[in-house]
């Protein structure tokens, strides 16, 4: 069995290695000219981590990461509304990371090249389209350089997994837009890195806020704070009108479009007007999402990550189930290589086990995931309070966070089945 991976990000890289490790033959196709450590900070849940510790890449990805000890969330006046330990310090059996997702994709791609050769990703190849037949699909493969687009390419396989993001060539393919557009949630995300020194413990990630007005931000870079200095990855987030949206996303844009919101917001252990003004440069994105498909799969394709589920990236995170997804496949896949399965099969056993439960968390996402304990302390007292108890009891926090963990799979009694 051969398997074709449409994109090089996060999912597809884990998923050669999962493959890989089962003796499952694969090729990766990247649209980008070249992998380079572009993007800005992640976070790896304890369910994520547990699958990349069976890859052995926890050892080097705590080399470059933050091993994060809490959450802490707070309202827009700095007063805290709920705290909680995460990963090891919460006593999972594996750790919660923050990362700079180019860095671990670099990482990434460098373990592919030398378990699976070099030649395994190919970049400069933009999948347009795929043709599936009775026991392979070809798919179109569009050569990129940096002049520009070139001719095309047919590559057949046996199985093809499209992990192509977003805006993912092949899951228009099976799903036209007009079908399956994006959803704007009304909210503009800024986001960028700052190097400033350590808050609270440096290893905690924290949110301030509501959900029309917030600010989040984790440190990730282990080197610096070796240093004794912090990588600052933070999202300054802001209701928009919906004639804010534009094509034009990941742009370099002034921080005067938002930085007015959180110029009262420096307190005793963070400076944010300060974080905002350190950054060297600041990139714009749409909060946006899909609604969940019906399917995933087609015959010998299916879809994986965001171009399976795209989220808001609220509480769980994308990378995370996209590594959860791989490893889900990649078990199915081998149960085919193996001749217990067909592999038609075993891609409708995948989507019947992943599609389910991150439909639910698409749709928890929008009503903020965890995150919604913010949003009651500002319904509740948007004016501040002197006792959160007395605005939102311990136990309705304390509910909250345990209902999501289980929705999206990180609660320690359901990652202690395996």
């Amino acid at each position: 069995m051969k398997v074709g991976i449409v994109g090089a990000g996060i999912g597809g890289l884990t998923l050669a290695l999962m493959l890989h490790q089962r003796g499952i033959a694969c090729e990766v196709w990247e649209s980008a000219t070249e992998l380079r450590p572009l993007g800005l900070g992640i976070n790896l849940l304890p369910h994520a981590m547990r699958e990349l510790a069976e890859l052995r890449i926890d050892a080097l990805l705590a080399d470059i990461a933050i091993e994060t000890s809490a959450l802490a969330c707070y309202n827009c006046h700095g007063q805290p509304i709920w705290q909680e330990e995460r990963g090891r310090a919460a006593g999972y059996d594996w750790p919660q990371f923050s990362v700079h997702r180019g860095e671990f994709q670099t990482l990434l791609a460098r373990i592919v090249a030398r378990r699976l050769g070099p030649d395994t990703v190919q970049t400069g190849l933009r999948a347009e389209g795929c043709e599936a037949a009775r026991r392979v699909v070809t798919v179109t493969l569009r050569e990129r350089d940096s002049e520009g687009e070139g001719g095309t390419q047919q590559r057949t396989v046996d199985v093809l997994v499209a992990a192509d993001g977003i805006h993912s060539a092949i899951r228009r393919q099976m799903h036209p837009p007009e079908r399956d557009p994006l959803r704007f949630a009304g909210r503009m995300l800024w986001r960028a890195t700052t190097e400033a020194a350590p808050y609270l413990d440096g290893r905690t990630v924290f949110m301030a806020g509501h959900q029309d007005q917030k600010f989040v931000a984790y440190p990730i870079s282990e080197p610096a704070r070796r240093k004794g200095r912090s990588l600052v990855n933070w999202i300054a987030e802001l209701r928009v009108s919906p004639e804010s949206l534009h094509d034009d996303w990941n742009r370099d844009v002034p921080r005067s479009l938002f930085d007015h919101a959180f110029a009262g917001w420096h307190w005793d252990w963070i400076d944010i007007p300060a974080l905002i003004a350190g950054a060297e440069a600041v990139y714009e994105f749409p909060m946006v999402d899909k609604d969940p498909l019906p399917r995933w799969t087609a015959a010998r394709l299916t879809l994986l990550g965001d171009a399976a589920h795209p989220m808001y990236p609220i509480g769980s995170y994308g990378s995370a189930q996209a590594i959860l997804d791989a490893r889900c496949l990649a078990d199915c896949l081998e149960r085919a290589a193996h001749g217990r399965l067909t592999p038609e099969h075993a891609l409708l056993e995948y989507e019947a086990e992943r599609l389910p439960c991150t439909a639910a968390i698409v749709l928890r996402n929008r009503l903020n995931g965890p995150e919604q304990v913010m949003q009651l302390a500002h319904e509740r007292a948007p004016g501040g309070y002197s006792d959160i108890d007395a605005v939102i009891p311990r136990a309705e926090l304390e509910d909250i966070a345990l209902r999501y963990k289980r929705l999206a799979g990180f609660d320690r009694q359901s990652l202690g089945g395996r």
